[in-house]
């Protein structure tokens, strides 16, 4: 869809082993992306977010400040992973699918995509990081652990990060304005990080107990990627 998505695609082939090579990776999504790429403008926004997660693991804000990097780089990879797919003609969740399909649509703002990212990678993807982290772990996902109580601890900061975002990205994709009365604000309105987090926390214990039974895993994560899909293509309905 735009000349410079091989050189995407081989940003994304090699997994990130570490938060330093997850901010390298999406460092060089940010430099390559075009303003007009919706891609950008969610990549923008999880660049920043990987920044205050970073730094609150260097500071010693977390009770274990490993776990929580290693569910960072789990994160990043399934979001590395859907670029990969989606940039090779491969099958993607469909969640992802609908931001990679309407990524140059110029009548779409900036913080739809955004949050259409956001949607995608914390419905879809992040109770996956969670099952995946606590496997290598050889930990449990459960209210009121430490893994949970770390987890939740970067609630407050990702509210603002996101609230601040909702501000400058509040222009269409190519940076024109957008009318002063659309539906884009009751959209933007409804949305909550902390609720969708809490919601991957739940759904990430039931994919824990399913874990034996893989059909039902991938009955679960079908359903739950065509409800984050419903999602996402509400997110991004054009602002007339």
């Amino acid at each position: 869809m735009f000349p410079y998505d091989p050189t995407l695609l081989a940003a994304v082939q090699t997994p990130p082993q570490t938060v330093a090579d997850v901010l390298h990776t999406m460092q060089t999504i940010e430099s390559t992306c075009m303003d007009g790429d919706g891609l950008k403008w969610f990549n923008w926004l999880y660049l920043q977010v990987t920044q205050a997660v970073e730094a609150r693991v260097v500071s010693g804000g977390f009770t274990d400040p490993d776990r929580l990097a290693a569910l960072d780089v789990q994160f990043a990879r399934l979001y590395f992973g859907a670029m990969e797919s989606a940039l090779s003609g491969q099958p993607t969740p469909g969640c992802w699918e609908a931001l990679f399909q309407r990524r140059n649509q110029a009548s779409i703002a900036r913080i739809q995509f955004a949050l259409a990212g956001i949607n995608a990678h914390i419905n879809h993807d992040l109770p996956l990081a969670i099952v995946a982290t606590s496997q290598a772990a050889s930990t449990t996902p459960q209210h009121g652990s430490e893994q949970y109580n770390d987890y939740t601890a970067l609630n407050t900061t990702l509210d603002s990060l996101i609230a601040s975002a909702e501000q400058t990205l509040h222009v269409r994709l190519l940076g024109d304005a957008l009318p002063p009365v659309s539906h884009l604000e009751d959209t933007i309105a409804a949305f909550s990080v902390s609720a969708a987090r809490e919601a991957a926390w739940n759904n990430a214990e039931l994919l824990w107990h399913l874990r034996a039974e893989p059909s039902f895993s991938a009955a679960f994560m079908n359903t739950l990627d065509g409800l984050t899909t419903v999602a996402g293509k509400s997110l991004l309905a054009p602002v007339p």
